[in-house]
């Protein structure tokens, strides 16, 4: 399942790495958009595959920001 964000953000921090176990509702990322920090949760337990960002990217609403398997 791929994480997405729904608003234009930029990428404040990555909480989690390629491989490690993550339970539904743990941040993953910090995002910023219209100045306020979000945090964006896992959407459920699992793994994670891949990440698509770093930190201080810009991303488009929908843009993916990791892979959970």
């Amino acid at each position: 399942m791929d994480v997405k964000v729904k608003m234009p953000s930029v990428v404040v921090s990555i909480e989690v790495a390629v491989g490690a176990t993550v339970t539904k509702g743990q941040c993953l990322a910090v995002v910023e958009a219209m100045k306020m920090k979000n945090e964006m949760p896992a959407p459920l337990d699992g793994t994670v595959k891949s990440i698509a960002v770093a930190a201080g990217d810009r991303l488009k609403p929908g843009a993916v920001i990791m892979s959970i398997e």
